[in-house]
């Protein structure tokens, strides 16, 4: 027992610069500090988030989970490794998907890029369903009338809520929720910030899906709370021009890379069948 009393006043001599000669005293103030109400609550870990079941269909071209052995899944997981060899270089977490105009596939983009970074052991991934005005994120999961983003701005909780777990993919999604009528008032209000500092420490990486750069202005809101942006471009429906006033909005050190989405480029897909074969 004496052991026990030598370590707790070695404790409150590190912590309090005092040396109490009373080691009894020690000990009454750790069990009674223990039991006061007023004591902050240990903080939110990712594990307590409740877990859902996803289902998915190859028609949600979510690759990394439906065709893992395909071209387009090889890819993903060599942008996820651009991702983790970035983060060596410079501190990224957070960071931002978005395009210039809708239907480019960001949301596509950014749905995979979590599932591959989240293949990596003991790395926990959240993706955050941040286009408020048009989601599709938790559509694409077989996930539907679950209370997310939207409802925690308009909520007065300080606690993180709305957070799933997805059991097959392993990671962690924030759905948008209903659409709300005033998107860009919510995200202003300052308490999207507030919840992005919140989540931090519980992720290694978070992955936010941003509305389009044109017209809007919600991807700037984001893009002041993220460590950098990619950029989803595709071929056949981008622009030069909106490619061009994106780029002038975003700006140029917080670009982390181009993502091009929908390449026909057969010949690259010829070579991966070759290579697949070879390894067999």
């Amino acid at each position: 027992m004496s052991r026990v009393f030598d370590a707790l006043q070695r404790s409150g001599l590190e912590q309090t610069g005092v040396e109490y000669s009373d080691m009894v005293s020690v000990a009454t103030k750790v069990f009674e500090a223990a039991k006061d109400p007023e004591a902050p609550a240990p903080a939110t870990t990712a594990l307590e988030f409740p877990s859902v079941e996803v289902v998915v269909t190859r028609s949600s071209r979510l690759v990394f989970l439906t065709e893992p052995e395909s071209l387009a899944a090889e890819k993903f997981r060599l942008l996820g490794v651009r991702m983790r060899q970035l983060q060596q270089n410079r501190p990224i977490k957070k960071i931002l998907v978005t395009s210039s105009i809708p239907e480019e596939g960001k949301s596509l983009v950014a749905a995979n890029l979590a599932g591959v970074l989240a293949r990596r052991k003991k790395q926990k991934v959240l993706l955050i369903e941040g286009d408020l005005r048009r989601p599709t994120l938790a559509h694409q999961f077989g996930l539907h009338k679950l209370e997310g983003l939207t409802e925690w701005l308009q909520s007065d909780s300080q606690a993180v809520t709305n957070i799933y777990h997805l059991e097959e993919p392993d990671f962690w999604l924030m759905p948008a929720g209903h659409p709300p009528m005033n998107p860009l008032e919510l995200m202003q209000s300052g308490r999207l910030s507030a919840l992005i500092g919140q989540v931090a420490p519980l992720f290694d990486w978070i992955i936010v899906d941003s509305p389009p750069i044109l017209p809007l202005a919600d991807t700037t809101v984001w893009a002041r709370m993220t460590d950098g942006t990619l950029l989803v471009v595709r071929e056949g429906t981008t622009e030069k021009a909106p490619l061009k006033r994106s780029l002038e909005i975003l700006k140029k050190a917080d670009l982390l890379g181009v993502v091009l989405n929908g390449s026909s480029n057969g010949n690259h897909h010829n070579y991966y069948q070759r290579y697949a074969k070879a390894r067999k």
